[in-house]
């Protein structure tokens, strides 16, 4: 008699939990999709046309999932958290981050890390083209024009330490939005604070108190080695001063500015 009763209670409860749920929809989508992948790499390889292939399979014991290697940091330049979380579930905005942190601290990891979100769209960092299949795209509820929660910033160390030690990326591979694409953003906004990343491990910053620029120094190219696309210098340096001189929005170099950069060159 108890298991008559129970039973049919606890499925009743599942049931309204489910119904709540408004991302249920999008989150049988994730999983319909990430069963195809799976079956996809469960295939034996082989088979290429007009190539003559082995009569026997021999698959290699040396191998491993790719990992990510860049760190891509956002703001949603959106008024709330779940119009994002909306955002990313919609598959007509083609658009997507593997976390979400909103302003009171909350971490919606919304992708597998090993999977390939739709985050940085066209970018360059060094020689690096394709950006969103060697990084992981977080972003920040920000509307763009305001500070960053002191609970975002704290969920964001730890998203980051996290990161740092599962996949080994490197210090200097943490980076902005505007950094990878200079002439279409200007994400995250120049209130985030990239010296308290620097001081936690994530990407690099600069110290100029013995800084003595060499003669003919080429601040453009220096530039470029660091990783940012010159071609538009304008764009490139506006995004350099969003992430290391942020009180300054004027595309222009002084040399307080060559300073900065001679510094980070020398770390690169």
């Amino acid at each position: 008699m108890f298991y008559k009763i129970i039973i049919p209670v606890f499925l009743f409860i599942v049931g309204i939990v489910g119904c709540n749920n408004k991302y249920a929809a999008s989150n049988r989508s994730y999983k319909k999709q990430v069963r195809a992948f799976a079956k996809e790499l469960k295939k034996q390889p082989g088979n290429i046309d007009s190539v003559l292939v082995a009569s026997s399979w021999v698959g290699t014991t040396n191998f491993g999932m790719r990992k990510p290697n860049f760190v891509i940091i956002h703001h949603t330049a959106q008024n709330a958290c779940d119009s994002t979380l909306r955002t990313f579930t919609l598959p007509r905005t083609q658009v997507s981050a593997h976390y979400v942190i909103c302003k009171d601290g909350t971490v919606h990891h919304m992708l597998n890390d090993y999977l390939r979100a739709w985050h940085a769209g066209t970018g360059k960092w060094g020689n690096v083209t394709d950006v969103n299949s060697s990084s992981i795209g977080i972003e920040l509820d920000n509307n763009g024009f305001e500070a960053f929660t002191q609970q975002q910033i704290n969920s964001l160390l730890q998203v980051l330490k996290t990161l740092k030690k599962n996949y080994s990326i490197p210090t200097a591979n943490f980076i902005g939005h505007a950094d990878i694409a200079p002439k279409r953003k200007v994400d995250p906004n120049r209130y985030f604070p990239w010296q308290q990343l620097a001081q936690n491990g994530f990407g690099n910053w600069y110290d100029t108190a013995n800084v003595k620029l060499p003669e003919n120094f080429n601040a453009m190219q220096s530039l470029r080695i660091i990783g940012y696309d010159t071609k538009d210098s304008i764009a490139a340096i506006r995004a350099f001063k969003l992430h290391f001189v942020q009180q300054d929005s004027i595309a222009v170099l002084n040399d307080a500015d060559k300073k900065i950069i001679y510094d980070l060159y020398r770390k690169y």
